[in-house]
């Protein structure tokens, strides 16, 4: 039986976890809490801990680093986890599969591929940069074997928090209310789905070709506004989206921290911000669920979760 190590049981670890247990694989699921996952066995775990880290990679033939620190931590805990990560894998011989984002390309000119030159200036996307170029010199290296996933904002059933694409936009515009967000709700804008994620953070683990590689979300393009109009279409509602001006984002910076780091990062949604996963399609064998059954699947477990309390 094949065994798997998967590091964060948030919205992406969580379904990763579930579905290799379902195909049979034996799965252990590290957190901080030792948080509890259906079919799967807890582990307490301090992903910074290098020589813990390594203990529970032990017998693993894959290591999902799936978990992420807040905005305001990522610069204090990204490093030593990428780290321990690294150091777990080579003393293991576990392959490292690390769940990425798109900061580290910068502000893109056009569609952004897995080849793009990373070009950011900001911090948080040099802190990503940087953990998968520890990951990348360590397989070029022949110490271990990693790729890294990378998807756009995420959406789907269970999304939570902050996401653009989360609570706040499908609870306002299912009550006919007026969903404020980031940057320009006008502009396309890549959407990654949650069961796409996952799926294909497996794919590139079963993958027997090249590794020291990144691999792209296959994800759905539309404005804010597009999906506002199918969304009214579809339930009948009368939902609006609005932005928040740029200048109330970097004045609220000035008391709050997180708004500071979201604002550092709004360029993403100040301009077409497109993936390209043709790779993925290609080589992987995974494609985008179809748009118009992740909007209704996610829209209406939002309207489930909203419904009992009208």
């Amino acid at each position: 039986m094949t065994e798997h190590l998967v590091v964060g049981a948030g919205m992406i670890g969580r379904p990763v976890a579930e579905r290799l247990a379902a195909r049979g694989d034996s799965v252990t699921v590290a957190t901080r809490s030792g948080s509890s996952v259906t079919s799967a066995r807890p582990l307490s775990l301090d992903a910074s801990d290098a020589t813990e880290f390594s203990r529970a990679a032990e017998g693993a033939a894959t290591i999902f680093l799936c978990t992420n620190p807040s905005y305001t931590k990522w610069a204090t805990e990204w490093p030593p986890i990428f780290a321990a990560a690294v150091t777990a894998a080579s003393a293991t011989g576990a392959r490292l599969v690390t769940m990425g984002n798109l900061y580290s390309y910068g502000s893109p000119s056009g569609p952004m591929t897995e080849h793009s030159a990373e070009t950011t200036t900001e911090k948080k996307g040099l802190i990503r940069k940087a953990g998968w170029a520890l990951a990348h010199a360590a397989t070029e290296r022949g110490e271990i074997t990693a790729v890294e996933v990378r998807a756009s904002d995420y959406f789907g059933p269970g999304s939570v928090g902050a996401a653009h694409l989360g609570t706040a936009f499908f609870t306002a515009i299912l009550a006919s209310r007026t969903a404020r967000g980031v940057g320009s709700s006008a502009l396309p804008h890549s959407w990654s789905y949650l069961p796409d994620i996952a799926s294909t953070l497996i794919a590139a683990a079963d993958y027997t070709g090249e590794w020291g590689r990144i691999w792209h979300v296959p994800s759905a393009t539309w404005s804010r506004n597009q999906i506002v109009d199918q969304l009214n279409s579809r339930y009948g509602t009368h939902g609006k989206s609005a932005d928040y001006p740029q200048w109330v984002l970097r004045s609220l910076g000035v008391f709050s921290p997180m708004m500071r780091e979201v604002w550092a990062s709004s360029y993403q949604l100040t301009v077409p911000y497109v993936i390209d996963a043709t790779e993925t399609e290609r080589m992987l064998g995974v494609h985008a669920t179809p748009w118009d059954e992740a909007l209704a699947t996610t829209a209406d477990s939002y309207r489930a979760a909203i419904s009992p309390l009208r």
